[in-house]
This record gives structure tokens, sequence and C-alpha cells, in this order.
């Protein structure tokens, strides 16, 4: 049998043929006429090259190759019946799946919103690919992932992006620290200091280098780290000082000191990216709207961008 020449038609009219036990009454569950079917299940029995249906008390029975060929048009339309099914949940956004490129100082917020969209929409899976903004920024360009979460968003004609949340970055030191006990420090006291610092590319690294330009201040000593866990670690040992985000402030239970210096925390934010030149999921595209309407809910309201509503007009863009 040339499987080239079936059609889902030609499947359709044998099964409801043997359903219903007659050509008439398949014609009228099919509104066909009798002809039309008639033509049908000649057509497919000289495509499967052996009699498919007989004659038995008056109604039409398959033959042995007939039961197993019904079998199969059963197996086949049940799975595209699964499929049309989860077409219509992945059209919904409740079904398929999300990549999502993270910063690491994001890694400790989108959890808690993620956490609130699968109680919501638990059939779309997510994965999450986290690293330093360099690393985000490659997949960004390789077009990697479905949306993106930085601190300090990439630029040009294909960037869709929209502020989400706040990222104050908070000056801390060891709890030890003189400067803890203050409370109003000018920057210019702390400068002799050593500060541990982020990689180059870092964002906040990036903030807190373009504040002091601004500001006229040149850092004595500085030591450089890779993680802002082990910077938060470094930083309540005695190691030094240093700039962070005030979300990896909740983690852990070591906590540092909070130095009251004049112009900090530095206002920073969260965007949410995405690239316009690559439309949007379902389930992505349901999660930017849940974002809009629930993120109140998943962390906390006074960390919230104001602009959040931004994020509704992203499905007209990608409709």
């Amino acid at each position: 049998m040339n499987l080239r020449h079936l059609s889902f038609r030609l499947l359709q009219v044998f099964q409801e043929v043997v359903r219903q036990g007659s050509i008439t009454a398949a014609a009228k569950a099919l509104h066909l006429t009798q002809p039309t079917v008639s033509m049908q299940l000649k057509k497919l029995t000289e495509l499967v090259g052996e009699p498919l249906l007989e004659s038995r008390g008056g109604q039409l029975k398959p033959t042995e190759i007939g039961r197993e060929l019904y079998q199969a048009v059963a197996d086949v339309f049940t799975r595209f019946d699964d499929f049309n099914a989860l077409l219509a949940q992945s059209r919904e956004g409740r079904a398929g799946h999300i990549n999502i490129g993270l910063v690491t100082t994001a890694k400790y917020v989108m959890p808690r919103i993620l956490g609130a969209f699968y109680r919501h929409f638990p059939k779309v899976e997510v994965t999450l690919n986290i690293g330093n903004r360099a690393h985000v920024m490659s997949r960004f360009e390789q077009q990697l992932d479905d949306l993106y979460l930085f601190s300090h968003p990439p630029t040009g004609e294909q960037v869709r992006s929209a502020r989400i949340i706040q990222n104050p970055l908070q000056l801390i030191a060891p709890r030890d620290h003189w400067a803890a006990a203050e409370t109003h420090l000018s920057f210019s006291e702390l400068t002799r200091e050593r500060f541990l610092i982020r990689e180059p590319g870092s964002a906040t690294r990036m903030m807190f280098e373009s504040w002091l330009s601004r500001q006229g201040h040149e850092l004595r000593h500085t030591m450089q780290i890779e993680s802002n866990e082990a910077i938060r670690l470094s930083v309540v040992s005695g190691l030094g000082l240093s700039v962070i985000s005030g979300h990896t402030l909740q983690e852990g239970r070591e906590r540092p000191a909070v130095l009251n210096v004049e112009g900090f925390p530095l206002k920073s934010h969260w965007y949410l990216v995405s690239r316009r030149d690559r439309r949007l999921s379902y389930a992505a595209d349901q999660l930017v709207k849940f974002m809009a309407s629930h993120l109140w809910d998943c962390i906390e309201p006074s960390w919230v961008a104001e602009d959040l509503s931004t994020l509704l007009e992203w499905s007209g863009e990608t409709a």
C-alpha cells in the first residue's frame, strides 16, 4: 500500500462505515451522498489491495484486514485528537516550553514569579539559562531564548524591553566595620577602603563605575570576584566593602551591614527583554501577560516598576 495516496477523508469514511454498519447510515452521518461514500470505500480498498468489508447479517462488518486497518485509523485519529487538544492549549498559552536567559542577580526573584505562574499554567515547561551579563548577551545575539532578564539591557532596533522590577544597589560592609555605626556618610570617606567588585561587563559594576565617574571618585583598592554570593560572604568575613543588589541581600543567613551613604542606594531596574525579530511563543506571551497582571502577588509590591503595564503592548506587537 502506498501511504502517500491515503487521505484523512478516506480513513474517516471507512471508520464511519464500520461504526454505522452501512453505507447509507455512514453517508447520513458524514453529510455525504451514498455514491460518494461507495466511491471512497472502493478507492481505499484498491489502495490496500485487500477486501476491507463484508456483509454479515445485513450489515457491513470489517474483514480481518479491515479490523487491523480500523484499529490503525482509531490510533491515528486519537493521536491527532490529542495533538489538536495540545494545539488549542498551546494557542491559549497553557502548554508549551519557554526558554529564559537570566543574569545571575535575577535568579533570586524569577523562581518566585515562575512558581506562581506554574500554579496557573502547570503544563508550561520553563528552562532557565543563568549566567553573567556577557553570557546572557551572547544568548540574546544568537536568539537562543524567548525572554531575557537584564539589569542593563542591550540596545538596538531589534530590542524590546520593559522595566519590571526595581533593583536597588546597596553599599554593604562587615557588621563590625566602623562605618556601620554611622548614620550619614559621604562616599569620599570610604575611598581608601578595599572594594570587592564584579567582573568587567557586569551590569552592577557598570552602574557603580558610572556613578563613581559622575561623582569624581576613584577607588584605591579593589578586588574582583565573579559571584554575588562570594562577594556577600567575603564582605561579611571582613574582606572589604561592596555594592550589590538589594535582592541578593535577602538570601543566606549571613547578613552584612547596609551603609547609610549619600547617593545610595543606586537606582536600578531589571528589564524583561525579547527580540522584535523573533515571534514570542504562545507560552512566552502568556508569561508576559501574567507578569503584567500578577507581579505584585509574586514579589514585594514596592519593588514592582511603575510602568509595568507596558508589557501588555507586547502581545499586539507579536500577534
